[in-house]
């Protein structure tokens, strides 16, 4: 283990006021139970047979509880855990059924695209239409466990394709929406969907998606899917439609459908949502229905602080565990859903023109993404008006200091808490998360999220002191847990729980500091061993990125004859900009110390990078060894491996 790094900027960024600490929805929770501080609260949340059923309660889920039977079960351990045995419901009830009693003329959906098109849905007209996909589902053959396929761009009809599916107790299977033709096979197949809803097509950075063109391509390896509805999205051009198979979605879909809501076992899956693996097999994890729901709803209300008041943009794609997390949480608070469909910097300052438009009040975004926006200039300006902003949330990979700061200042106005939450697909929420109600260092996650045990673990499974990087790790089962890997219950054993017995190890490096701030690393897969001593890659990253000259960066390590791994860096020039090399190599040196002076540093016109502008440092480290990538599936930009090999030759 190795000392967290103590020049990463760890200043105070946020500290709260009485008025934010009196109305967030945390703090509720508290007085309705009598406690007083959040770290009794984060002590109490471990008991799941007091905690999840206050969360029901107090978040006023459609969730009721069989009498007597405990909340959790685990006789056979951990990775075996059952939640809310004996209980029926349909997680649609809380995020639609409700709101449709008590408000159905509120917004339940807006939606905005690169080509200026905006549609908002009440939440009568969502459920309207999600009872439409439900019935034309049900004419397909649709039904309690099947999976289908949602191959579709963020709007509307995929937030009622999803409510549709779940609404039968059919299981999503939802699929990035830029994809290419082999990515979109391999899930359907391995899936074994019958139905895929997708669209003709989409813009998404000024060029045209062609989705229809995709699919059908991708189910020439896909036949175990007998039938497509397909929603006319863009209806510019002739859709070539296979006789029998495909069907508009405007002919199968109607308009007047009969109410639905089956009601189904609490532990009845909802989402199969695969993530990348290091080989050339995606993981598939496995959601359920109440485990979906009470995870998101607790994360979205306590932590995030989402109210039925709020309108919630979270930038990313519904082939993200966030897509479907905004749909979801948006919906179990009655909030209104903003749906982003395309680039969010098609032009440079959508985004900030949307927050003012649409009067967005919380935002999600990833590091990488500000990143982006802050070297490229993207600053809002004054014309821009993003006063009604209370909330930042981030997800997806660690902050260098430098873009936190700019989030923080530039588009936050120094008011807004950075709600920096890490989880996971396969978690179904958080593992850390802060509360807007306590004081945020720069880059922190606050804590542990409530009702998740998590811990900081040496090699040997014993836990570390502060300001020491270890592993993350889970100590108890949660709803939100994956119920193992779709058809590879060895694979999910082998993945989280061989390590140490009775233990989820997540993957990610983390730390905690003496004041009880916790951080992140990296992944510990992608660690650096340099001649002993081991770093990981983020530490590296957040020196190379403070630097002006530099607009995203990675670390990776290759293999040395001496010291059995050095360091490379690969570097993104800011616009305009020449970096200069060796001052960048002796500001790392300086930071972490001499023995982790780059051996070489590269620079590249882009990174290889996932749709949510994370960074397959996998992929760059394997185009540097020349060794086979692996999936690379999630790949947003594969032109990116061209610059990379570019760079590494000269």
């Amino acid at each position: 283990m190795i000392a967290a790094a103590q020049e990463a900027g760890r200043t105070v960024e946020w500290v709260p006021d009485n008025r934010t600490i009196a109305e967030a929805n945390v703090s509720r929770l508290m007085e309705r139970h009598g406690i007083s501080s959040l770290a009794e609260l984060r002590a109490r949340s471990f008991d799941p047979e007091w905690f999840w059923p206050a969360v029901i309660e107090d978040l006023g889920l459609e969730l009721e509880l069989a009498g007597g039977a405990p909340v959790l079960q685990a006789p056979e351990g951990p990775h075996r855990a059952r939640w809310f045995s004996g209980t029926k419901l349909n997680l649609t009830d809380s995020c639609l059924g409700r709101w449709v009693r008590e408000a159905p003329d509120r917004e339940a959906a807006c939606w905005s695209t690169e080509t200026g098109e905006e549609r908002r849905l009440t939440y009568a007209e969502l459920d309207r239409l999600a009872n439409g996909v439900a019935a034309a589902l049900g004419a397909c053959g649709v039904g309690p466990g099947d999976t289908v396929g949602v191959f579709m761009p963020l709007a509307p009809e995929t937030a009622a394709a999803l409510y549709g599916c779940w609404k039968l107790g059919a299981i999503v299977v939802p699929i990035f929406s830029g994809f290419g033709p082999e990515a979109v096979a391999s899930r359907l197949e391995d899936a074994g969907a019958r139905v895929l809803l997708t669209a003709d097509a989409f813009t998404r950075r000024g060029s045209r998606v062609e989705m229809k063109a995709i699919a059908d391509q991708a189910l020439a390896h896909a036949p175990g899917v007998q039938r497509v509805i397909v929603w006319r999205r863009d209806g510019t051009a002739d859709v070539a439609m296979k006789e029998g198979r495909d069907h508009w979605w405007h002919d199968l879909v109607p308009a007047d459908p009969p109410a639905v809501s089956l009601q189904v076992d609490a532990d009845h899956p909802a989402l199969l949502i695969y993530t990348s693996g290091s080989t050339g097999r995606p993981k598939g994890a496995v959601l359920t229905h109440a485990g979906l729901l009470v995870t998101v709803a607790k994360d979205s209300a306590y932590h995030v602080d989402l109210k039925s008041s709020d309108r919630l943009c979270w930038v990313t794609d519904i082939g993200w565990i966030m897509g479907t997390w905004e749909i979801v949480a948006a919906g179990a608070a009655g909030a209104t859903v903003c749906l982003i469909e395309g680039g969010p910097a098609s032009p440079h300052d959508r985004l900030w023109r949307l927050v003012g438009g649409e009067r967005i009040t919380v935002l999600g975004v990833s590091p990488s993404l500000i990143r982006g926006l802050a070297a490229a200039g993207a600053e809002p300006s004054d014309e821009h008006n993003l006063s009604t902003l209370r909330i930042l949330g981030a997800t997806g990979e660690p902050w260098s200091p430098a873009a936190y700061t700019w989030l923080h200042n530039e588009v936050g106005g120094g008011r807004c808490p950075i709600i920096n939450i890490s989880g996971g697909s396969e978690v179904g929420g958080a593992f850390l998360a802060p509360t807007p109600i306590e004081s945020l260092e720069t880059c922190s996650l606050g804590g542990p999220a409530l009702g998740m045990d998590v811990a900081v673990y040496d090699e040997g499974g014993k836990a570390v002191p502060a300001n020491t990087v270890g592993e993350l790790v889970c100590r108890r089962p949660w709803p939100g847990m994956t119920k193992s890997l779709w058809k590879d219950d060895e694979r999910f054993i082998e993945t989280y729980w061989s390590r140490f017995p009775g233990v989820w190890v997540h993957g990610d490096w983390a730390s905690y500091d003496e004041h009880g701030q916790w951080f992140l690393h990296g992944r510990s897969d992608d660690t650096l061993n340099i001649g002993g001593q081991r770093i990981g890659p983020a530490e590296a990253e957040a020196v190379l990125t403070a630097s002006d000259a530099v607009a995203d960066a990675t670390a990776i390590a290759m293999p040395h004859q001496v010291k059995g791994e050095a360091m490379w860096c690969f570097v993104v020039p800011a616009p305009g900009a020449q970096p200069d090399l060796n001052a960048l190599s002796d500001a790392v040196a300086a930071a972490l110390g001499k023995p982790f002076r780059p051996e070489r540093i590269v620079v590249v016109d882009d990174l290889p990078r996932t749709r949510s502008q994370k960074i397959l440092r996998r992929v760059v480290r394997a185009v540097a060894i020349g060794a086979d990538p692996g999936d690379l599936s999630s790949l947003e930009n594969p032109e990116a491996i061209a610059a990379v090999r570019k760079g590494v030759s000269q």
